[in-house]
Parts: structure tokens; sequence; C-alpha cells
């Protein structure tokens, strides 16, 4: 049976779960496969240490640069990590013919259109599929399964993290930081959580559904993010309180001549799927103008859910390789390079939704009506308005949903009201996305 060899690049815990795929299931894979995916080299720093996986003597070793050199090696996989030495190796493996699968969401978001243009010019295939989604087949979908279909919307949660930390907040009443500690204890949550936590991850995965979804280049740089650190307790209960739960999603939206990118804290209704996606579940919803909305849902990260993807990207390069070496087949970023173009991005001032207001007013005659009058005047209308008691400091709570509105009204409507007398805070804004309510 022929063998494809396989170059793995890192050993940390995806790549050693890469490993143990490759090695436990091998005889599997070559049953559906028709050939052996043989691991041939692993380059760590660490090349002694034990990770709990057998493989033959010099099969591992420390220097990188020789696998992706190595004469006889097929594809290389890259799980080191970083926009710095990972970056090196593919465009070093690209160069020496080496088709490529990473599973590297930022080093893909910041430099990916460069290095999809790199593969195309040498005739690799770079696959990517872990990138997004862990073990979900968001990739595949888009550029495969899907291919048919104008993309209409995207909305996701792409991060275990911050999904656990809400769950936390929403299910126990935590406050955010004992519910981040809480995920650092289990595992879910980085020493230095901010990639996950500040939406920056889940950025770097909605621009890449984006270049699949609209035939646009990658494009971080304008995706607007806001992340989940700011979130209280109070505002968790009280989006309950109104028939919604708060997720950080990812939402991508097609317009007739842009798109809209923004990842955000969300209100979203109990009816809606999403809004039942708890600990560090992720899920994607997709809408296309064919195939109506459709789900994916699963673990969006861990050892073996993003070994999973790795490999199944491994069997399609192989099936390539098997029939002929047919590069290309289907396009790295789902359209044909000449058919890649700039598309604008909607700016966040220039969207339009409806909103979570929260106002700390001190409880005094007519603050309600300057508010609403404040709001009205920004051409805000409120759809509804709950007051609760007063607070300690003499504070009223007062919450409002608004109509759909514009988002650079709604801020300048808020810059007034904090500025008066009475608001003893800073208003709280969240963004809902709710198809039953009425414009």
């Amino acid at each position: 049976m022929r063998q494809i060899n396989i170059g793995l690049l890192g050993c940390g815990t995806v790549g050693t779960g890469v490993a143990r795929m490759l090695t436990e299931n091998r005889d599997l894979i070559a049953a559906r496969l028709g050939a052996v995916l043989n691991l041939t080299r692993v380059a760590d720093l660490e090349p002694d240490r034990d990770r709990g996986v057998a493989l033959p003597a010099g099969v591992m070793v420390a220097d990188a640069h020789r696998v992706v050199a190595e004469p006889g090696i097929d594809i290389i996989v890259e799980m080191i990590g970083g926009e710095g030495i990972a970056r090196e190796l593919i465009l070093s493996a690209i160069e020496n013919g080496r088709h490529v699968v990473t599973a590297n969401k930022a080093l893909l978001a910041a430099h990916g259109n460069a290095l999809f243009q790199a593969a195309a010019a040498k005739g690799v295939d770079l696959f990517f599929e872990a990138s997004v989604g862990g073990c979900m087949p968001v990739i595949k979908t888009l550029r495969e399964a899907l291919v048919g279909n104008r993309i209409l919307a995207m909305t996701g949660i792409l991060n275990g993290t911050c999904n656990y930390i809400l769950s936390k907040i929403t299910d126990e009443g935590s406050r955010f930081a004992d519910a981040l500690a809480k995920a650092q204890k289990e595992g879910y949550a980085e020493a230095d959580p901010a990639l996950d936590v500040e939406g920056r991850d889940t950025a770097h995965k909605l621009a890449i559904m984006s270049a699949l979804a609209f035939g646009m280049e990658i494009n971080l740089r304008e995706v607007y993010i806001e992340g989940i650190s700011h979130l209280t307790p109070l505002d968790i209960e009280l989006a309950g309180q109104f028939g919604y739960r708060i997720k950080l999603l990812a939402i991508g939206k097609a317009h007739a001549d842009a798109v809209e990118m923004r990842v955000h804290p969300t209100m979203i209704p109990f009816d809606n799927i999403l809004s039942n996606v708890n600990g560090t579940l992720n899920a994607v919803s997709l809408t296309g103008d064919a195939c109506g909305e459709i789900l994916l849902y699963g673990r969006g990260a861990g050892m073996m859910p993003t070994a999973s993807a790795v490999v199944g990207d491994l069997v399609d390069l192989a099936r390539n390789i098997l029939s002929g070496g047919a590069a290309g087949r289907l396009p790295g970023l789902a359209y044909q390079m000449a058919n890649i173009r700039r598309i604008p991005v909607l700016p966040i001032e220039q969207i339009s939704t409806h909103y979570y207001f929260r106002f700390a007013a001190l409880d005094r005659p007519g603050v309600l009506s300057t508010i609403a009058g404040i709001l009205g005047r920004h051409g805000i209308s409120i759809q509804s308005v709950q007051q609760k008691g007063r607070k300690s400091d003499g504070a009223v709570p007062v919450v409002m949903l608004s109509h759909r509105a514009r988002e650079a009204d709604v801020q300048q409507a808020l810059a007034e009201i904090s500025a008066l007398e009475v608001s003893a805070e800073k208003p709280v804004l969240i963004r809902i996305e709710d198809h039953n309510l009425v414009d």
C-alpha cells in the first residue's frame, strides 16, 4: 500500500493529538484512504519529553527546518503557532513544494493572503480546517458543501473560554473575575486570557470565515472587536428577564456593496438555538440563499477535536496526491485567486440593529423623560422600559430596549446622556440580534 509521508512541526497539546491519531488510527485511516499516512518526522524543541505516544526511533527531532527540507515528505503539518517561526517554516515548506496543513488562525488572519498566494504560485495546497471551530467542519462546509450558495449571514460562538465564562455568570451569578479564575483552574483559559476574553481569537476566526463566505481578502484589521470583561451579572440577569441570553458572537453579514464583520457580546432570544450552546461548546449558524439556515455544533478546541480536523485535512490532501497531485482542486479561500477582491467593511458606526441600554440615574423628577428625550432627538425609538429599585447610592437603574437604530446615533445619544448631572454611571450598551423584533 502506498505511503503518504507526513512531517509534523510542533508536538504540544494539539500536535500530540495529531501524532496519536496517526499512530493509533493508522489502520482505520488506511482502510478509508487506500494509503498509509506515515508520520515520518516530528520536530519539537523538547524531543525527549514523554508525550504518551509511541513513535519509532529517529522520528522525533529538534530541528524543524530539517523536517521541512527533508526529501520524500509530502505534507507538512504546522502546529507551532504564532506568527514568527511558523510563518517562516510554512513559506519554506511551500517553496520546497510541500503541501501544508495548519491550525494557526492568528497567522492566517494576519498573513493568510500572502501565504495562499505563495501556495498557489508554487502549485501546492494550504489547508486549515482546524483554524476555525475545532472539530466542526466550518471550512469544509463553506468551501465545499455550500459552494452553490450565496452566503447571506454567519453567526457563531467561536471561543469556548468566553462561552464557559458567560455560562458560569448566567447559571451561577458569578462575577467575571471568579468565572475566569474557575476557567483557568479547569484548564479552559490561559494564564493570560486576553486573546480570548477581549474577543481577538474570535475575530481571527471571523476574518477567515468571511474570506471564504464573501470572496474577499482576509481582513482582520477592520473587524470590530469588543470583549466580555465588562459584562456584569446584573446585565446578564436583566437580559434574562427580557427573554435573552448574552453570548460573545462573531457576526458576518453580506450587504449589496459591503460586509459586516463584528465580534461583541450580543443578546439573543431563548428560542435561538445558539442561546442554548453552553460551557466550552462552539456553534456556527450559516445562512445561504438556497440552503437557508444550517447549524454546526461541537467542540471548538482541545487536543483531540482539533487533531480530528487536522487529520481530515491530511486525508483530503492525500486523496489529491493519490489522484495525480491535483493541487488547487479546492481553492484555498473557496474562490479562484483571480476572483478574490477587496470588499468594503461596514464601519460599526454604520450598522443598524436593536439595543439594550442600562442607565444609572439619580432619583429626581423628570430624569426618565430627559433620557427618553435625548434618545428621541437622535432618532432612537424605545420599545420597552423597566425601572428597578433604588440602589444604595440613590441611583435608579433604568433599562430600555430600542427599536432598530443606527450605531452612530446611539453612541452620540449615550455620550450626551453620560454627561448629564443626574447620570451616576456610564450607560451600558449591549447589541441585540433578534429576528422577531419589530423594527
